[in-house]
């Protein structure tokens, strides 16, 4: 039973990672053709936030491979701010490509909310970390 509860676990953190890559992706994809569009798409809060989502976006992924006893916090921050990127996308309510951006950022909020309040059984676990790994930062 234990086997299942732990590659139950290692799903869902494999899935939080995949959808934080399609998040960081799409933030920095959506930057690019804000910058592309200019006018009311040189939005300055709406770009930082999308810059800000990526970056955290990132920083969930290392905490996650690394195993750290942070994730937890850091996907519920990770959250919050995938929430506020989206709320800042949906503005622009007739563009395709923003649309895709708010999406996907309220599907990670969702993940990272998820492992976040889970967050009290997730703790570093030495298997998941190799001395290889940590000596290679």
């Amino acid at each position: 039973m234990m086997m299942i509860a732990t590659e139950s676990i290692l799903s869902e953190l494999e899935a939080c990672k995949q959808i934080c890559i399609e998040s960081q992706t799409a933030c920095i994809d959506t930057l690019k053709y804000c910058k592309s569009q200019g006018g009311q798409y040189m939005d300055m809060t709406m770009m930082s936030m999308m810059r800000d989502c990526a970056e955290m976006c990132m920083m969930c992924v290392n905490m996650i491979n690394d195993g750290s006893e942070f994730m937890g916090n850091t996907c519920s921050l990770c959250a919050q701010i995938c929430d506020r990127t989206a709320m800042a996308c949906e503005q622009m309510s007739g563009d395709d490509t923003m649309k895709f951006c708010a999406a996907i950022c309220r599907k990670c909020a969702e993940y990272c909310n998820k492992l976040g309040l889970n967050s009290a059984s997730y703790f570093r676990r030495s298997s998941l970390v190799t001395e290889d790994a940590l000596m290679s930062i």
